[in-house]
């Protein structure tokens, strides 16, 4: 359920905010334009918000900005402690993940992520959905951020562009998580009865905004 990736985020914690800042090149377009993706999320957020893979605070802090009610959830120790860094105090950040989560203390309106959903396979990003599902009210929205490719064959191309340009780690990075297509994606969120449109912000993220029906 994305667990299995969180030695990777404590480890990353204290170098994440210059990585999507784009001082690493090899994820300078993954993170390009990455305040603008962010503030795509918040935008079309609503009032009560759930927001899972909280990482370093960075979402958080533009939805509370916004005057939004946001419980963050967020599986590494090491990135909710550098969250709490730059939260304020009374910011709540639990520990738990996209599948085994607490209850949270209001009824949500929205669901957001951002660089994060890919961690779970197709089954779980389905189970997540449905879960959420049953705690939205009508019309309730997830809103999240990911890399997405187009299709299989934009997949396979990226990472062989990867390949060729010698970044190695992002290359081993789409290859081992689990990056889903677009029709993937649209066939989760209509199969739990959400409709679904999409928005590209780089060459590897989109914004999707799903609403409850």
């Amino acid at each position: 359920m994305g667990r299995e990736f969180i030695s990777l985020f404590e480890n990353w914690a204290d170098s994440y905010d210059d990585t999507v800042v784009g001082h690493d090149l090899q994820y300078k377009e993954v993170f390009r334009n990455y305040d603008g993706i962010l503030d795509d999320v918040v935008k079309r957020s609503g009032h009560q918000v759930i927001e899972f893979g909280v990482g370093t605070g960075n979402l958080t802090a533009k939805l509370l900005a916004a005057g939004k009610k946001v419980c963050g959830i967020e599986p590494s120790k090491a990135m909710r402690e550098m969250a709490a860094g730059k939260l304020p105090k009374d910011a709540a950040v639990l520990d738990g993940d996209f599948l085994d989560f607490p209850a949270p203390p209001f009824s949500p309106d929205t669901i957001v992520s951002s660089y994060a959903f890919h961690h779970l396979t197709n089954e779980e990003k389905r189970e997540a959905v449905r879960q959420y599902g049953k705690i939205l009210r009508k019309h309730g929205k997830i809103v999240f951020a990911d890399t997405v490719f187009k299709d299989r064959k934009a997949f396979h191309s990226a990472v062989k562009d990867a390949e060729e340009k010698g970044f190695h780690q992002l290359a081993e990075d789409l290859e081992t998580e689990h990056y889903p297509t677009l029709s993937e994606m649209e066939t989760i969120f209509t199969s739990e009865h959400f409709s679904i449109a999409f928005q590209k912000h780089n060459d590897f993220v989109w914004v999707m905004e799903a609403a409850k029906l």
